[in-house]
């Protein structure tokens, strides 16, 4: 008999955690400077931000922050489908960043690199990691609506008098198995009016 590895609540807690941390640097990559442009004399320089540089990125963020709730909702072989493609996303992100980061707009000679691209790198470095976790571990992540799945497993505890009210209805005595319910209790079985 195959024993049911236990679930851990803070296990999918972190990555969600995880998940969504990826999803805001990604974002701050997209809003943020990755290369500085000089202009023509006597103009201002002009700044490339990831969006412009890399305009997947913001729709890489939105991915990874709806994988929260595709990973909370899905369960088994499916959580693991859906964590490969999580991994595939992540190996593109970091294409996607290596590409854009070495090759600046304009002139190479003009251009001034910020370290904003390692923003993204953190992102899909955080995104890789958290789909390899849920890869390895998706028997111990716990599943959304578990305790509704077999209702014979989980021990639902009754209200005594609605148990008893039950009963009567099944037509049982609730108070057979109730010691004194048939007096055969001997301080009362003795007595048979008052004094």
């Amino acid at each position: 008999m195959t024993q049911v590895p236990a679930r851990d609540p803070r296990a999918l807690l972190a990555v969600c955690v995880g998940l969504a941390g990826s999803a805001a640097l990604l974002w701050g990559a997209s809003a943020t400077t990755w290369f500085r442009i000089a202009g023509p004399p006597g103009r201002p320089a002009t700044d490339s931000t990831g969006a412009a540089v890399a305009p997947s990125l913001t729709g890489f963020a939105l991915l990874a922050l709806a994988a929260v709730a595709a990973l909370v909702a899905t369960a088994g072989p499916l959580r693991r489908v859906v964590a490969a493609l999580l991994v595939l996303v992540g190996a593109v992100v970091g294409v996607v960043v290596v590409q854009a980061a070495l090759d600046p707009p304009g002139a190479a000679g003009a251009a001034t690199r910020t370290a904003a691209p390692l923003l993204a790198v953190a992102g899909a470095a955080v995104l890789l990691a958290v789909s390899v976790f849920v890869l390895l571990r998706e028997p111990r992540l716990p599943r959304l609506g578990a305790r509704y799945a077999a209702p014979g497993a989980r021990r639902v505890e009754m209200d005594p008098d609605r148990a008893a009210w039950q009963a009567l209805d099944a037509g049982t005595d609730p108070t057979a198995d109730v010691p004194g319910s048939r007096g055969d209790d001997p301080d009362v079985g003795g007595r048979t009016g008052p004094g």
